[in-house]
């Protein structure tokens, strides 16, 4: 794995083009439903921070902290979701390092089966053995965090869930904002909004003020399938095309 810009579920890395990267970002997807687990830090040999930990990541994950020769200090999630958060209690405890969720989906760390579908329930059997981080910490709307070196903004994102945030971060000089869309966006679709907690009246409205008021070349890293831009997603997702931009926050 490289720090250039990394599609995580193609296994070579996009060349960097020839400008200096100020962010080290790459990810790959957990062992079930596709999610994409992602490592931020400022470069190799830096502390770091891991998104969306998911089912059975642990192994991987610690091959590629060991390669970028990385020190996780935090674990952001996106939302509460199981199979964004499955790994989070074991990732944290292992060294001693805070989860950060946004308090609309933290019945989801005491319960995680209650955020999913009957089906999903069905596949643990109705049961999980389970425990909560011992540090969880709130992640509020516009707050700037300022973790391992790194300055990311959350955008609170509800419809998907109610506590759904994105993740906002410059990449590299010259280069657009980056963007850690959780379950909000997709290439070529969004995320589900039929699961508990779902809105889909509040999806709609996350999409409008969190992702159609940025840049076309801010880039979408997804919580499950290829990277993508939002200029893309505007032109051409089927959710998007009609939907027009909320004003500007602050207006």
């Amino acid at each position: 794995m490289a720090a250039g810009r990394l599609d995580p579920c193609c296994p070579t890395p996009v060349r960097p083009r020839d400008r200096k990267v100020l962010v080290l970002i790459t990810g790959f997807p957990a062992a079930a439903f596709g999610t994409n687990c992602y490592v931020v830090a400022p470069g190799p040999g830096e502390q770091a921070v891991v998104v969306d930990p998911g089912i059975d990541v642990v192994d991987q994950l610690d091959e590629v902290l060991r390669e970028h020769r990385l020190q996780p200090v935090a674990v952001l999630l996106t939302h509460g979701h199981l199979d964004h958060t499955f790994s989070v209690t074991p990732v944290c405890g292992a060294r001693g390092i805070p989860a950060y969720l946004h308090p609309g989906d933290d019945h989801m760390l005491a319960d995680p089966l209650s955020g999913v579908s009957a089906d999903t329930a069905a596949l643990f059997g109705g049961r999980l053995q389970w425990s909560e981080p011992d540090d969880v910490r709130p992640l509020n709307d516009g707050e700037p965090l300022n973790l391992a070196g790194l300055q990311i903004t959350v955008d609170h994102a509800p419809g998907h869930t109610p506590g759904s945030v994105a993740f906002r971060l410059p990449r590299a000089e010259a280069d657009p904002e980056v963007m850690l869309s959780g379950d909000l966006l997709f290439a070529g679709s969004i995320g589900r909004t039929d699961l508990p907690g779902g809105d889909t009246a509040q999806m709609m409205a996350s999409l409008a003020r969190t992702v159609l008021t940025l840049d076309d070349d801010v880039v979408v890293l997804p919580g499950h399938g290829p990277e993508t831009t939002v200029g893309r997603e505007r032109a051409t997702n089927p959710f998007l095309r009609n939907l027009a931009a909320a004003p500007a926050r602050g207006l």
